[in-house]
């Protein structure tokens, strides 16, 4: 009887849980997919009616139950939408909607590795993303590729030194040559420039921009004064990925395409993250810029504290625009679409992406 009642209980939770899922449209984390199918879910989302066994056992059923459930629609969802891989968006070749170019730019004897995402008929102007510490090129920037593209922005992205694809080392100051040549190699081919940096990658965006990099729009996202963290922030970080609007990720994304695309081998270093961004001086960079800026922070940053966006919020130059994300953490920020069209539309109205676009050279 126990096992009858377990059986209905699992039901009931995948029954709920994918009516929740496809209210939201979250078609990455459904097992049942869209369509007629779905009134289906009426059958197992009865079945607490007419459960045999007193209340205690039917509170066990439910219980034991809803973990497995859980287990059962990630893994699932994730068989069941493996063809349907948003990272396809960045793989090189002509789509639909883009063109898209893995390329090597020239950076002394070595290259910076980066992938180049531009609009069939050209654009007037590109954004160079640079990513945060721990990630590469391609790590959950597909999003906000197409927030900017949809602006008729090219998109640049690149692996930072020690990280990906690049053959550097981290080291300081160094890294800053990453952004001369993403931003030279864009100049030759645009008219216009915006840069946007995340976490590690606005510090280096930031010290770049202060010391002469041409560039006519600059955003900085979570972009840490130092760091100051401790397991328990960490912790907190990682509960905060189940904040509501985060959640969007699954629209077109299945569990194991995001745990996939979370791997990454280890930053090859000569210097740590830690001292690195010390020695970037975020605060101190920020006095020295002059262009047009925009400083984007999440208001549950575990790691980034309110605290220390304050800091930056008062350290910024009289023409920075500064915004405060209620909800949003370290993790969530650049996740979340309200966010990505935000920051997307801001680049378009500084860098002009409404005129009437040039077609840009070949890579």
């Amino acid at each position: 009887m126990m096992i009858a009642s377990f059986v209905r209980a699992l039901g009931f939770w995948l029954a709920a849980i994918e009516l929740v899922v496809g209210q939201n449209r979250w078609w990455g984390l459904s097992w049942l997919g869209r369509g007629a199918q779905r009134a289906l879910l009426a059958l197992p989302l009865a079945a607490p009616l007419g459960m045999p066994g007193g209340r205690a056992r039917r509170r066990l059923a439910f219980g034991l139950a809803a973990p497995v459930a859980l287990v059962l629609q990630l893994l699932l969802s994730s068989l069941r939408n493996r063809s349907r891989d948003p990272r396809s968006r960045l793989r090189a070749g002509e789509h639909a909607d883009r063109r898209v170019d893995d390329l090597r730019i020239p950076l002394g004897d070595q290259y910076l590795p980066g992938i180049l995402v531009a609009p069939p008929a050209g654009a007037l102007a590109a954004v160079c993303v640079l990513h945060g510490s721990g990630d590469h090129k391609a790590a959950y920037t597909w999003w906000m590729v197409d927030a900017l593209l949809a602006r008729g922005l090219a998109v640049l992205l690149v692996d930072l030194d020690g990280h990906g694809a690049n053959p550097r080392v981290q080291q300081f100051p160094d890294i800053l040559d990453d952004v001369s040549a993403a931003v030279g190699w864009l100049r030759a081919r645009y008219a216009r420039v915006g840069l946007l940096g995340l976490s590690l990658g606005g510090c280096v965006a930031a010290r770049a921009a202060a010391e002469g990099a041409a560039l006519d729009a600059l955003v900085l996202m979570e972009a840490p004064p130092i760091l100051q963290y401790t397991r328990a922030d960490m912790r907190r970080e990682a509960l905060r990925l189940l904040h509501w609007p985060a959640l969007a990720v699954f629209e077109d994304s299945t569990p194991l395409q995001l745990i996939d695309t979370w791997s990454t081998a280890p930053i090859r270093a000569a210097i740590s993250t830690w001292d690195l961004i010390a020695a970037l001086d975020l605060l101190g960079s920020l006095a020295r810029l002059r262009g047009p800026l925009l400083l984007v922070y999440g208001g549950s940053d575990a790691i980034v504290k309110p605290g220390q966006a304050e800091q930056v919020r008062a350290a910024a130059p009289p023409q920075a625009e500064f915004q405060l994300v209620p909800g949003a953490s370290h993790l969530t920020l650049f996740l979340r679409r309200d966010v990505q069209a935000r920051v997307a539309e801001w680049f378009a109205r500084q860098l002009g992406a409404a005129s009437a676009p040039l077609q840009s050279r070949s890579p």
